[in-house]
């Protein structure tokens, strides 16, 4: 599964994520400024995700999502758990519109559930822009290798290597190898629940859980194994 691509079938017909949030943003009436306040994104990388140049990572588009008050099911569908136990070669594997890495999700959604999971794949030359959000996080490389920045601290994780932080230090990461990179990925970073209730003190940190699942075109592109 390592650095496969989306057949072009799959990426065409969609909108892409910059065109959804810029309209989204336009019918709340943000300006871009107030847009990157609220999601704790630069106002220079919202604008070129909003022009397509640049294409916010899972995390990321969570966190602007909630500042713009939708779920990320408003730009991409997420699989939806129908129980518990997911199989190797049976689970959904998709991507956010433009991005190169591709997500399986592992985590399932009951009451009180408070982790996401993800096995995520990233091609060489990737790199992650820097992010801080409330919560935590625990990384472990299954295979290949990636450099993560921990508070202005780099350091090289190889597979078996693993690290457990709390969201709220700035940190990013890249595969700067010439394989690619398989993570398991797993915090408290609310992505797909519908359960979760904003306030605007959460927002100003930028935790992406959500009100509801919001009704509008979605851009992920889906297969299974």
């Amino acid at each position: 599964m390592a650095g496969e691509a989306l057949t072009k079938a799959e990426t065409e017909g969609h909108p892409k994520v910059g065109a959804l949030i810029r309209a989204r943003r336009r019918q709340q009436h943000m300006t871009l400024e107030a847009l990157g306040k609220s999601a704790e994104v630069s106002v220079g990388y919202l604008s070129q995700v909003e022009r397509d140049h640049a294409t916010p990572s899972l995390g990321t588009l969570a966190q602007i999502a909630r500042a713009l008050g939708v779920g990320i099911d408003y730009f991409v569908s997420a699989p939806t758990a129908q129980n518990a136990l997911t199989r190797a070669g049976e689970r959904n594997r998709f991507s956010v519109d433009g991005s190169s890495i591709i997500y399986e999700r592992l985590g399932a959604d009951f009451p009180g559930n408070q982790l996401s999971s993800f096995v995520m794949t990233v091609p060489p030359g990737y790199r992650s822009e820097t992010v801080a959000h409330e919560g935590e996080e625990i990384l472990y490389v299954l295979e290949g290798a990636i450099t993560q920045r921990l508070d202005g601290e780099e350091m090289l994780m190889r597979a078996g290597d693993s690290l457990h932080f709390r969201g709220n230090r700035p940190h990013s990461w890249s595969n700067h190898t010439d394989q690619p990179a398989r993570l398991l990925w797993t915090g408290t970073l609310a992505l797909f629940r519908s359960s979760a209730k904003p306030s605007r003190q959460v927002a100003a940190v930028a935790n992406p859980g959500f009100p509801k699942p919001a009704k509008n075109k979605k851009i992920v592109k889906q297969e299974k194994r």
